[in-house]
Parts: C-alpha cells; structure tokens; sequence
C-alpha cells in the first residue's frame, strides 16, 4: 500500500509543491492584511480620541463665552430676548392646486 503523503510520480510531486507555494503565500497575504486591518483600526482610535478631545475643549470654550455673554446682558437685553422667544408665528398655510 502506497503512503499518502508521498506522491507516487513527478508531477504529483510538481502539483504538491506549487499547492504548498500558494498555500503559503495565501496565508503570508492573510497576515499582512490583518496587520494592515491593525495599524488601520488603531490610527482610526487614535484620530477619534484626538477628535473627540478637541470637542471637548471647544464646548467648554463655547460654554464659557455663553456665560460671559450671559453675564454681559443688561435686564433689557434680557426682556427683549425673552419677548422674542414667546412670540411664534404659525406656520404659512401652503395652498394646494390640483
């Protein structure tokens, strides 16, 4: 009985080795685009962090120029705006033609 894991002829012998030469170079691209996926996932959280670190700066900063002019408004200026906001117009009726 013949061992199975030895080809009997040549070009069985051919076949095997080029089958082993992909195999190995599939595997050897499988690895570089995994790592690839990596250092992509990773830059991607490092930007996300930065991003989000920078919101949060300009809220605060935003928060704080809202508080001064807040701060800044005489009572009038308060009254105007509080008039300004109770007052709503209705929507414009919007005719329709068939």
């Amino acid at each position: 009985m013949a061992n199975p894991t030895t080809p009997p002829n040549n070009a069985e012998k051919n076949a095997q080795k080029f089958f082993k030469k992909s195999e190995q170079s599939d595997t050897l691209a499988k690895r570089s685009r995994k790592k690839e996926r990596s250092e992509h996932a990773a830059k991607t959280a490092k930007l996300r962090e930065l991003r989000l670190a920078k919101e949060t700066v300009d809220k605060a900063e935003a928060d704080k120029q809202a508080a001064e002019k807040s701060e800044a408004m005489t009572d009038a200026q308060r009254e105007k705006q509080r008039k300004r906001a109770s007052v709503v117009k209705p929507p414009a009726r919007i005719r329709m033609t068939y």
